[in-house]
């Protein structure tokens, strides 16, 4: 590992692990978050929290990483006999509820501890895990467009991926190999909707964001230029991995001044800042919602930066096969990896 990933991941994991402890229980460094003791209204989005999903007996359940281990917000539930959000879709669609006051409630506690789970030792799921749409921006990063030789767009480029798409951290790609060969990465900034949104202002756009998380938009190039529509080679099972966290909105206060990375096998091949969008995230949002309402939960891939496979000479393209293991990184969001079957 380079001298820069471990600045870099020094820097990512740090921003990290102040999670709820250094925002929600205590004020925060700029005030972000309720603070200890200020009540937070039932249906208002959560601040200064840092949330993810992991599979338990089955199911998707909702945890809260915290500096004592990832809180089960399920389990503390029923210990502490509160009613809250226990999904992170429920979190995202109906507001707070208590959460805020059980996470500090489990955090005091002594008899609390086995709440408290060791993050290495949980299956992720994809952090948010049922969009109403999943929207994907492309040739958005001026420099990725170069790459490609495409004309800079003049507004922004739209597409889909679908739900069976969705993935989470330390999950598995199956290639599609008997349909496709030409496998591709794509770092990119995801924004998670908390509140509908119908022809907003840019002024006005990233308050109805809930939060950001680090995302891949995986691609097969030669499914997606088979034809003038990219979703064939977009929204194969597993192509759209998020996470592993859901970083609130409040802790993000400009989501074009983010680092982000993409390696592959240890080998850096993307390395850029979300400060070269052509359009902004607060663009991106105004612009879709000025053509269809945005509901909770739904999420945008903003665009990848220039170092795809598909932007080098022909004679220089190696595509991702199966074996090979990918880590997207963004700063203030956390380490995304996944791997090739």
């Amino acid at each position: 590992m380079g001298s820069n990933r471990r600045e870099f991941l020094k820097i990512a994991g740090t921003a990290i692990a102040v999670g709820v402890e250094g925002n929600v229980l205590n004020g925060g460094a700029a005030g972000a978050g309720p603070g200890a003791g200020v009540k937070v209204p039932q249906d208002e989005m959560p601040k200064g929290m840092t949330f993810l999903t992991f599979r338990k007996k089955g199911e998707y359940s909702l945890g809260v990483k915290t500096d004592k281990g990832i809180l089960d917000v399920r389990a503390a539930s029923r210990m502490f006999k509160k009613e809250v959000p226990t999904t992170i879709d429920d979190v995202i669609r109906g507001g707070d509820r208590e959460l805020t006051a059980l996470v500090r409630t489990a955090l005091d506690s002594d008899k609390a501890k086995r709440l408290f789970l060791d993050e290495s030792r949980i299956e992720f799921g994809p952090c948010v895990t049922n969009p109403e749409k999943i929207l994907v921006l492309g040739f958005n990063y001026r420099k990725h467009a170069i790459e490609t030789n495409t004309p800079i767009p003049t507004s922004p480029v739209l597409f889909t991926k679908c739900n069976n798409a969705l993935n989470g951290h330390n999950g598995v790609i199956k290639l599609p190999t008997h349909v496709a060969t030409q496998f591709d990465y794509e770092a990119e900034l995801v924004v998670v909707m908390g509140k509908t949104a119908y022809r907003v202002s840019e002024a006005d756009a990233l308050s109805y964001v809930f939060g950001y998380c680090t995302g891949n938009d995986f691609s097969a190039r030669d499914l997606q230029s088979k034809t003038s529509q990219f979703l064939l080679g977009k929204t194969s099972d597993g192509f759209a991995p998020v996470g592993p966290y859901l970083v609130t909105a409040d802790q993000i206060p400009d989501p074009n001044a983010l680092k982000l990375e993409c390696y592959v096998n240890g080998e850096l091949r993307q390395s850029s800042n979300t400060s070269d969008m052509i359009f902004k995230v607060k663009t991106i949002i105004s612009y879709a919602s000025q053509h269809f309402t945005l509901k909770p939960g739904d999420i945008f891939f903003t665009g990848t930066p220039e170092g795809v496979i598909g932007g080098m000479p022909k004679e220089k393209q190696v595509w991702l096969k199966a074996g090979d293991k990918l880590t997207t990184v963004i700063e203030k969001l956390g380490e995304l990896k996944f791997a090739l079957v």
